[in-house]
């Protein structure tokens, strides 16, 4: 993998002294009284109405763990972790899930409400105590407005790392305008490329050019990934694909969409695909990968001239299964 070192300045600290930071959120936070923060645009009132619209969300952040998480690409996790705030609920019903438990499960989940001054001290914490490379907000499409509230209120406690977005890609152009010189690292899926299985596996009917556009502005804010001295990321854009059985992620098409846009786009491969959640009642998903269809996707990569990236061992599906509801930490692992 080629790496590209730099000295990491985080733009958001100028952001935040201009009050260019206050501004932005406050344009989030009008939205909200007509949601359009995500492609859904329910135009509920969330700023009323505490079960929101389809991602079940109002006002305030529900978080189901912060935590320092090994289990993200090298360059991510690094030897401290990243500092990986996990919100609840979802604008996508994934029938395969691994993160179900949290982001489908609505009702439970209101026990995890907090508000955004406990999450920044929270997410101090991991960067002081435990050394993290970064705070990587995931699943945060729905929760912008309170993950740059939270950014607004961790820059005076000291807050200087990397900031992560870890999305499943369906964002909307206007809220990622908003996250311009705020994200330092984007980290999106890049799930499909047919709408109709989008739609059928995930609920999302038009999943593909939202997510594609999506992953185009991310790219365009900050560019290729950069690297600091002992290989971890500090800007740039990573784009994950989860290989799924049937070629049900049309992984030939998206990997080639991605090489169009640019070869020099670092990605993550994965295989740790496993059936859980609704999976198990979906024939086309009820099986993990074949050994073909892993080859077949490694083989892509070559042939686009896609060089920058990690390739994840089928094996993997066994470390990465998360469970909220275990006391602690949701990686076994830990």
């Amino acid at each position: 993998m080629n790496q590209e070192t730099s000295e990491y300045i985080p733009r958001y600290l100028e952001l935040y002294k201009s009050g260019e930071l206050q501004k932005r959120l406050m344009r989030l936070d009008e939205r909200m009284a007509e949601c359009d923060l995500c492609p859904r645009k329910c135009g509920v009132n969330r700023l009323l109405n505490a079960e929101g619209g389809y991602c079940h969300s109002g006002n305030a952040p529900i978080v189901a763990s912060v935590c320092d998480h090994l289990g993200e690409e090298p360059a991510i996790s690094g030897d401290n972790g990243s500092g990986t705030v996990f919100f609840s609920n979802c604008n996508l019903r994934c029938a395969f899930c691994q993160n179900h438990q949290i982001s489908q499960n609505f009702e439970s989940q209101k026990s995890n409400l907090t508000d955004c001054q406990t999450l920044a001290g929270q997410i101090i914490d991991l960067q002081n105590t435990k050394g993290v490379h970064n705070i990587n907000f995931v699943s945060p499409s729905h929760f912008v407005p309170q993950m740059l509230r939270t950014i607004i209120e961790a820059v005076p406690l000291g807050l200087k790392v990397p900031i992560v977005y870890n999305t499943n890609a369906y964002d909307s152009l206007e809220t990622l305008y908003e996250l311009d010189g705020v994200v330092d690292i984007y980290l999106p899926d890049l799930k499909y490329s047919n709408d109709e299985w989008a739609r059928q596996i995930s609920g999302c009917p038009d999943y593909v050019s939202h997510a594609r556009a999506a992953i185009r502005e991310m790219f365009r804010q900050v560019g290729r990934v950069r690297y600091n001295a002992e290989g971890i990321a500090e800007r740039g854009l990573i784009v994950r694909h989860l290989i799924l059985p049937n070629d049900l992620a049309g992984s030939k098409e998206s990997l080639m969409w991605i090489a169009d846009l640019s070869t020099e786009i670092t990605v993550s491969l994965m295989a740790q695909y496993y059936p859980c959640h609704r999976a198990l009642d979906m024939p086309p998903l009820a099986r993990t990968i074949s050994t073909a269809e892993y080859r077949t996707a490694i083989n892509m990569l070559d042939i686009l001239g896609i060089e920058n990236g990690w390739l994840q061992e089928p094996e993997a599906k066994d470390y990465y299964i998360p469970d909220f509801q275990r006391n602690g930490h949701p990686f076994i692992s830990y």
